[in-house]
């Protein structure tokens, strides 16, 4: 398990200036250029540059071992690396191009693949799959395969990922008399009142943090459980058509009654630890129950716990009982420059550390993210510890769930999210209304970006 912030955890904390930045640069991108001819000769002595945006020092020992595997396997292919660069460096070089600007790229933010792939700033990879007789739909998992592409056009591939799945305090749930973690909302709403233990004004124990400014708890990792469908096939937004937005906003406004409160709650939250930090609430006990990422459990193991740490999969609403094993899936993403005069090299860099299996167990094994291909996933050569494959499972499993890209990137998702601060907060009280007014709010920002 990971000692440093794995990349998840640095892309949720920079997520919003990334998104904003790279799009302001993307609107100004080349377009045109997805069309670019791959006319260069792989098999000749070559260098390509790939620009990544990882930084700690155990992820940089590992991509360098990436790149000596693809090196070692194509030794007239080097490989020029330009490591911790954000969205806005990545996405202003994408579009002045040059010897020095990236043939590949390797980005934290999904969010920005619709519009990577619609200004035509990334190639589309479709004719490179083809010609490479590598099939993506039998390749990836479902979700992944879903955010790396846009309107179809694959301008990117998964380099591993993220699943969301419930950390919960085993010591805890046996003192509460619970056997098992929740399968449903339901179960879980139960279990979470049980969980809780009031102490003055505040907590002793909080059963679980169902705030969205909490820790992970947005809006879009709340939906993930209930697959719903954010546009219709006509691109416009379902926010307000799909039943399950109102299910998933309802569910969480019940939690922060049930819990006490959202002003209580919320004076709680302000006395707890960061998220990052060895004082995560979870951590240290004072909440029982933790929607988060595989990273998790090796930053909670780290910090020595006096209780035991049970990891399963999210709770699903109870009438897709069934689903229960689905998660949110999200992750890092890799593309080809359209200005690149070098793509089909920068094709088999892509190509080996999205596809070959070692490539991705091994990364995955050096950085402790998800492995991106169903093939990886299943790989004995994977190291883990064994609460881990809860998460392997989520990835792999055919229900789970992602955020669709979308022309302007993620604006839609921080327009729903807005719209579940003002609910849970009691500021918006007619749900309703409040999700119909999204939607109108998300096509307009769709069609100005257009």
């Amino acid at each position: 398990m990971p000692e440093a912030i794995p990349t998840a955890a640095r892309k949720t904390a920079f997520a919003a200036f990334a998104l904003t930045a790279s799009l302001a640069l993307l609107t100004t991108a080349c377009t045109g250029q997805s069309g670019s001819t791959a006319s260069d000769d792989a098999s000749k002595d070559t260098t390509i540059n790939f620009w990544h945006a990882w930084s700690a020092p155990n992820e940089v020992k590992a991509v360098k071992a990436l790149i000596a595997g693809f090196e070692k396997a194509h030794p007239n292919i080097h490989v020029n690396v330009v490591g911790n660069m954000t969205d806005d460096k990545m996405n202003q070089a994408l579009r002045t191009g040059g010897d020095k600007a990236p043939d590949v790229i390797s980005s934290f933010t999904t969010n920005t693949v619709g519009k990577f792939c619609s200004s035509g700033a990334l190639v589309d990879l479709n004719p490179f799959f083809k010609k490479s007789r590598v099939d993506p739909e039998k390749t990836f998992p479902k979700p992944m395969n879903e955010y790396t592409q846009f309107d179809g056009d694959r301008c990117s591939v998964p380099l591993l990922g993220d699943a969301y799945g419930l950390y919960y305090n085993k010591t805890a749930f046996k003192k509460a008399g619970i056997a098992a973690p929740p399968r449903t909302w339901s179960e879980f709403k139960a279990d979470a009142k049980k969980l809780t233990i009031t102490q003055g004004d505040g907590y002793k124990q909080l059963g679980f943090m169902p705030d969205y400014h909490g820790w992970e708890t947005t809006t879009e990792h709340y939906l993930g459980q209930f697959s719903p469908t954010y546009f219709d096939s006509k691109g416009k937004s379902n926010v307000a058509e799909d039943p399950a937005f109102a299910k998933a906003f309802t569910l969480q406004k019940d939690l922060v009654d049930e819990l006490g409160g959202y002003q209580k709650l919320e004076k709680f939250r302000a006395t707890l630890g960061d998220e990052w930090g060895p004082k995560h609430p979870f951590q240290t006990g004072q909440v029982a129950m933790q929607l988060d990422g595989e990273w998790r459990l090796g930053m909670a193991l780290a910090t020595k716990p006096k209780f035991e740490i049970g990891v399963a999969p999210l709770p699903v609403p109870d009438d897709q009982a069934a689903q229960y094993g689905k998660g949110y899936i999200t992750g890092t993403i890799a593309g080809i420059a359209a200005t690149s005069k070098k793509q089909n090299a920068a094709w088999e860099f892509v190509k080996y550390i999205s596809t070959d299996t070692d490539a991705v167990v091994n990364f995955s094994n050096a950085i402790h993210n998800v492995p991106s291909t169903l093939a990886a996933l299943k790989s004995p050569k994977l190291k883990y510890d064994p609460r881990f494959k809860t998460f392997l499972d989520i990835a792999a499993n055919p229900d789970s769930t992602t955020a669709p890209a979308s022309l302007n990137g993620g604006v839609y998702l921080t327009t729903v999210q807005e719209l579940g601060y003002d609910y849970e907060s009691g500021k918006l009280t007619d749900l309703k209304a409040g999700l119909k007014k999204a939607a109108a709010q998300i096509d307009t920002d769709i069609e100005q970006a257009k």
